[in-house]
């Protein structure tokens, strides 16, 4: 019977994985969709307008329509980002983070989805140098933890009877497979959606899960692909367009025998791009983060229609800077010129068709404006399609514009993604350096793959991904033989830029305060052990605890778990008298360590067996030291016996006070189990405890259904009207907390500490000795990169 409820629980949760990757195909449609149509009325109406003006002298109307567009796009987005927060940027920040164990409010919610999904596809068309590709992975990760659940928040009324899926681990599996879901969506690249997610996202990985999404990500590429080929070409079933972002066929012009697309002497070249993209990569996340943290300052503290006029701000300054550009600084080219009409260009009807003849003659074109007043993914493709027709004044204009308003733009109040601006900003540098290879060094180079290289050494430089984004590029080009010199230029990018800051996710990941945990530690930390890095000022629990005390400690504390304890005293027959939840803690106690007597003592009597005389000998040392006293005492009471200070008494209906001695802080306690904050209000909620003249039998018990019945937002304590609970009633919290949680001793090395805190995913890790007693907990803020430094660094000073 078990295995057949496992195998349909397994058969579940494949449907469920089906169900995202479709799910965030169709999402990525509808932003498609939108995106082009609002961006191709935008263009046309304002084309028209510029092709009118530019003889009749009236293009201050022609920009007046331009900024009109841009302002109200972007401003809606703004709005949409006012109504939940969380929804600007990327969210792959956020996303990381949650996937390393780290929850934060609101990020996989219904209504950041639907802000995100909303806002991205008016901040893109609005003309702001940002891609949807990094909101796609948030939204695929939103539809990856919600999906399974079957209920919202944000709407309370859908809610089915569906208690699978709520577990930790089963939750981030999930949002591991829909935010690779939204990379393959993004960029037509399954495998890596895979390995994004491997490499970026989740800390807890295991072999089950790669095919779960791998599954996921090949869904949605198929869904997306086989969509867009039937609406866009007609031709349902063709899949020719797997991804939002197609990088296009590179391929050298027919009938040229001497063309290569790369050699092994541009690998030279590839790896110096390679190095000044993780410079270009280091300067930009170092720019962004100086903004990031102005607008922490003086924008964030702020009343919240002043990050709306940010972006408002924003927006103005892009359009105005691209529209002048292209009047003042852009070249007019001859349409016609051999350089022009080369096959590869004559072969491609969508790069004929996004060429611009803004503000020139009848048989001439604008190279600026053909990169400006073109969707960001044209842009790309001119650059790594095109042959000579954009200059280098061109080129390294753009490029400069393009940097420094994308590290402005990345961090405004819009759902924003950083992927495709860093692609053509370093598809701008690469096809720079080969018109300076081509023409002044007379060298036989193919301009595509250095368009395509300088992308990728720009794009490592900022985010500092090797494996996932090679695979990616890859996957995008369709071109297998780039892939060395694209991993070469990647690991030579990150190298570089990782000798000066980190990637711009972990920047803002770091700005945002919150614990991440890196994949390993230190080699040095390992002079520090777990003594050295707990927190020992423990707020902890009694096994039968009075309402109010219990109400003390969960209003006057954040914590989200508390060990569970007993108090090691001498006198404890005196307390027994006439005290019942004295008594019943002591007895709780007591049966806890008989029972280890016990299971002790049917050791030794197994151990009797062996022809061995010394073990026969242990057996019968422990069992002395285990006999009862005649005055009753146990094993447990005969060691406190050995102790030679007398440790102060406290009730369990008394609440940790701050005011306690250091003598009071560092009391034995004996350790029972770990308890969740949640349980804790969700027992008082429901009443569950007895009165003193009533035995623990008599408190109500719930089932697992009613604990997790208010999953996943739980009552808070504070919202908790008590009026009708009597405070000196006492909880019994024995049935519902974790009696083997994950323990480690005090001399445990710190690199062994991390790799159980980081591979279980834990929480809460309790520190434990020899004889039982709790002497501290470990964190997450505890094995933070910066905490260990500081706790390194006082152990050297006691040294």
């Amino acid at each position: 019977m078990d295995n057949k409820k496992s195998s349909k629980y397994e058969v579940v949760r494949w449907m469920m994985v089906f169900v995202i990757g479709v799910t965030v195909g169709l999402v990525g449609l509808f932003v498609d969709f939108f995106v082009h149509l609002f961006t191709r009325i935008k263009f046309s109406v304002v084309g028209s307008s510029i092709e009118k003006c530019t003889d009749k002298g009236c293009l201050s109307l022609s920009l007046l329509e331009l900024l009109s567009f841009n302002v109200i796009f972007v401003f809606i987005a703004s709005l949409l980002v006012l109504i939940e927060p969380v929804a600007a940027g990327s969210g792959i920040p956020e996303i990381k983070s949650y996937l390393n164990g780290i929850k934060i409010p609101g990020i996989v919610r219904l209504r950041t989805f639907l802000c995100k999904a909303a806002g991205v596809l008016f901040s893109v068309s609005g003309g702001l140098f940002v891609g949807k590709e990094g909101p796609m992975i948030h939204s695929g990760a939103i539809v990856g933890a919600g999906l399974p659940q079957f209920q919202s928040i944000s709407f309370k009324r859908i809610k089915f009877d569906f208690p699978y899926f709520r577990s930790d681990r089963d939750k981030r599996d999930f949002v591991s497979a829909g935010a690779a879901a939204g990379v393959a969506a993004a960029f037509g690249a399954p495998i890596g959606g895979t390995l994004f997610s491997l490499e970026e996202g989740s800390s807890f990985w295991n072999q089950a899960l790669t095919w779960k999404v791998l599954f996921c990500s090949m869904s949605a590429t198929f869904t997306l692909n086989f969509f867009r080929s039937g609406i866009n070409f007609n031709k349902w079933g063709s899949f020719q367009l797997p991804g939002l972002l197609n990088f296009g066929e590179f391929k050298c012009p027919d009938g040229d025998k001497n063309c290569h697309l790369w050699t092994a002497v541009d690998l030279a070249f590839f790896v110096l791009m390679g190095v000044v993209g993780g410079l270009l990569g280091a300067l930009f996340n170092c720019i962004n983060k100086c903004l990031a943290k102005y607008r922490i300052r003086h924008i964030h503290p702020k009343a919240k229609f002043v990050r709306v006029l940010e972006s408002l701000l924003v927006s103005m300054v892009t359009t105005v800077v691209i529209f002048g550009a292209s009047i003042l600084l852009g070249e007019c080219r001859d349409l016609y010129s051999p350089a022009a009409h080369n096959s590869s260009l004559a072969s491609s009807e969508d790069i004929n068709s996004t060429i611009r003849q803004f503000f020139c003659s009848n048989r001439t074109y604008n190279d600026m404006a053909t990169l400006f007043f073109n969707p960001q993914e044209a842009a790309i493709h001119q650059l790594f399609h095109q042959d000579s027709t954009f200059s280098p004044v061109t080129l390294s204009v753009f490029f400069l514009l393009y940097f420094l308003l994308a590290c402005w733009t990345y961090g405004v109040s819009v759902p924003s993604g950083l992927f495709v601006p860093s692609l053509l900003c370093g598809a701008a540098f690469g096809r720079l350096v080969a018109n300076i290879l081509k023409v002044n060094m007379g060298l036989d180079i193919y301009s595509g793959t250095f368009a395509l290289i300088g992308a990728a050494a720009f794009l490592g430089g900022v985010v500092r991904m090797t494996i996932s984004l090679t695979v990616i590029l890859i996957e995008s080009t369709n071109e297998i033989t780039y892939g060395l010199p694209i991993m070469i230029t990647l690991m030579v990018a990150k190298w570089t830029g990782d000798f000066f800051n980190k990637g711009i996710y972990d920047i803002h990941i770091q700005l945002k305060g919150v614990p991440l945990l890196e994949w390993e530690t230190e080699v040095e930390m390992d002079k520090l052990t777990a003594s050295d890095i707990m927190e020992p000022n423990l707020t902890y629990v009694y096994p039968h605890t009075r309402v109010q005390s219990l109400v003390s400690i969960l209003r006057t504390t954040v914590y989200h778990a508390f060990p569970v304890v007993t108090e090691n005293r001498q006198n404890e027959r005196d307390f027994m008298k006439g005290n019942i939840l004295i008594s019943n803690n002591i007895r709780f106690k007591k049966s806890s360590v008989m029972t280890r007597a016990g299971e002790q003592r049917r050791r030794c009597q197994s151990m009797k067996s062996y022809p061995s005389s010394e073990l026969r000998n242990v057996c019968d040392e422990q069992s002395a030291v285990e006999e009862p006293t005649e005055e009753g005492e146990d094993m447990l009471q005969q060691m406190l016996e050995r102790r030679h200070v007398p440790y102060p008494n406290l009730y369990p209906d008394q609440s940790p006070s701050d005011e306690w001695t250091m003598e009071e802080r560092f009391r034995p306690l004996t350790f029972h189990g770990l308890i969740l904050r949640s349980q804790l209000v969700n027992l008082l909620i429901r009443g569950v405890c007895y009165s003193e003249n009533q035995s623990s039998a008599s408190q109500p018990r719930l089932s697992y259904a009613e604990m997790t019945e208010d999953y996943p937002r739980y009552p808070d304590i504070h919202d908790l009207d008590l009026s009708l609970l009597n405070p000196r009633m006492i909880v019994d919290v024995t049935p519902y907390m974790n009696t083997s949680p994950y323990t480690v001793s005090p001399n445990t090395r710190i690199s062994q500490v991390f790799n159980l805190f980081r591979t279980m995913g834990l929480r809460h890790l309790p520190v434990v000795n020899a004889v039982g007693e709790i002497v501290g907990i470990i964190t997450r803020h505890n094995l933070t990169h910066e905490f260990l430094v500081t706790k390194l660094r006082q152990h050297y000073i006691t040294i």
